[in-house]
C-alpha cells in the first residue's frame, strides 16, 4: 500500500474542472499589456510577472498592482507555456500569464493546486500558429482531484520538505563552489605573479613548437562521423572518423569572440587522438609541467595587446609566438602546476557534480510528487 492509499484511507476523491460554471473550483483571469516604457515610467515598489522563468517571473516592478493575496499564475505563450508559479502578496501580470483564484478555500489548497498543475499543465499546451500557448479555455478543462483538504496540507507539507531541502542542498554546493573559485584564484594569481621577481622571460616560440601547418579544416557536410574529437577555437565542435594529430598538446584559440570576453578558456590541453581545424593554434611541449604551466598563464593574462580585428577577433600566429612566458626552473613549474592541478580538480568536480546532484535531487521530488498525486481516476466527469 503506498502512502497516499494510506492517508486516503478509502476515501473516495472528488474531481472538478478548474474553471466551470456549475462545478469549477476555480476563478481565471488574464493580465494587461505592459510595455517596457509603461514599466520605466510607472517604477514602484509591487512586482510585475511575465512569460520568463528567471527571477520567478518578474520582468520589473511599478506603482500599483491588479492582484493581492494568494494566487497562482501560468504561462499562456511561448516557450514557457504551461509553467505555473504560487504567488503571495500584491503584484501583476502581463498579458502573456493568466491568473487562478480558488473559490473556495476551505475545500482546495493554493500550495496543493499548484503541485497538481505543475504535473498537468504542461500536458495541456498546444501549438496556436506554431507558438506554445495554453489559454483560459484549456485551461479550465484540466481535472483537478479534491481530497479532504487535511490530505491536501499533508501532500503540500512533504512536498515543501522535498523542495526545501533541494534548495538548501544547491545553496550549499554553490556556495562551496564559490568558495574554492575565490581560493583557487588567490592561489593561481599568486604563483603566477612574477613582477619584480628575477626569472627568465621567453617568447612562446622558443618554449613550444607551433604544428598549425598540419592543421586540416572540413565543413560539417564533408565530415565522416567517427569518435575522434574534432576541435575548433573553444573546444569539442564535432566527432569524425579519422585524426590528424596523437599525443599531448596545448590549443590556443585564433579568432572568435571569445578571445575577448573569456566566458571559457583559451588556451585548453588535449590528450590522445584528434583532429584540429584553422580555428585554434596547436602547440606541442617537451614536458607535461611546460605545457600545463603556459596553460595556466595563458589564462589569466590580458591577450589584448596580441588581439587584432574588432568585429572578429584574432590572435594570429606572429603575435601568438611574440607572447614573452616566464619562465622560471623546472623544479618550480612542477611545483606550481602541482598546485594549480589539485585546485583545477576540486573545482571542475564541484561544478560538475553539481548539476548532477540537482538532477539528481529533482528526480527523487519528482518520483514524490508524482506517487503522492496519482488519484483514483473513476468518477471523472469531462467538460
Amino acid at each position: 500500500m503506498s502512502y497516499l492509499d494510506k492517508l486516503l484511507d478509502g476515501i473516495e476523491v472528488k474531481w472538478k474542472p478548474l474553471s466551470h460554471a456549475e462545478n469549477g473550483v476555480a476563478v481565471l483571469s488574464r493580465g494587461r499589456v505592459m510595455s517596457k516604457e509603461y514599466l520605466a515610467e510607472n517604477a514602484g515598489i509591487y512586482p510585475v510577472y511575465s512569460s520568463q522563468t528567471a527571477e520567478n517571473g518578474e520582468i520589473g516592478r511599478i506603482q500599483t498592482f491588479d492582484h493581492d493575496g494568494e494566487s497562482i499564475t501560468w504561462t499562456t505563450d511561448g516557450a514557457n507555456a504551461g509553467t505555473v508559479f504560487h504567488r503571495t502578496g500584491k503584484f501583476s501580470i502581463t498579458n502573456v500569464c493568466g491568473l487562478i483564484k480558488i473559490i473556495n478555500a476551505n475545500e482546495l489548497n493554493y500550495k496543493f493546486l499548484f503541485y497538481w498543475l505543475s504535473i498537468e499543465a504542461k500536458k495541456h499546451v498546444y501549438s496556436g500558429m506554431g507558438n506554445p500557448k495554453l489559454m483560459s479555455n484549456q485551461m479550465a478543462k484540466i481535472q483537478i482531484p479534491v481530497p479532504p483538504l487535511s490530505i491536501q496540507k499533508e501532500i503540500v507539507r512533504i512536498l515543501d520538505t522535498f523542495t526545501e531541502l533541494t534548495a538548501e542542498l544547491t545553496a550549499e554546493l554553490t556556495a562551496e563552489l564559490t568558495a574554492r573559485k575565490k581560493q583557487y584564484n588567490y592561489y593561481r594569481d599568486q604563483l603566477l605573479n612574477f613582477e619584480g621577481k628575477k626569472i627568465e622571460w621567453k617568447p612562446l616560440e622558443i618554449l613550444a613548437e607551433n604544428l598549425d601547418s598540419m592543421r586540416k579544416p572540413v565543413t560539417s557536410g564533408s565530415r565522416e562521423a567517427g569518435d575522434i574529437p574534432y576541435y575548433g577555437a573553444s573546444g569539442i565542435v564535432d566527432y569524425v572518423k579519422d585524426y590528424i594529430f596523437d599525443g599531448d598538446f596545448l590549443l590556443v584559440s585564433e579568432d572568435g569572440a571569445n578571445l575577448i570576453a573569456r566566458n571559457t578558456p583559451i588556451a585548453f590541453s588535449i590528450s590522445g587522438k584528434s583532429w584540429v581545424n584553422n580555428h585554434a593554434h596547436v602547440l606541442k611541449f617537451p614536458t607535461y609541467s611546460d605545457r600545463r604551466f603556459v596553460e595556466y598563464y595563458l589564462n589569466n593574462i590580458d591577450l589584448t595587446p596580441y588581439i587584432s580585428g574588432a568585429a572578429q577577433p584574432k590572435l594570429n600566429q606572429k603575435n601568438l609566438n611574440s607572447i614573452k612566458i616566464p619562465n622560471p626552473s623546472p623544479e618550480e613549474k612542477i611545483r606550481i602546476v602541482s598546485i594549480l592541478d589539485k585546485f583545477d580538480t576540486i573545482t571542475t568536480s564541484i561544478s560538475e557534480g553539481l548539476p548532477k546532484e540537482i538532477e539528481l535531487r529533482q528526480k527523487q521530488y519528482e518520483y514524490y510528487r508524482d506517487m503522492l498525486l496519482t488519484f483514483p481516476t473513476d468518477n471523472i466527469e469531462e467538460v
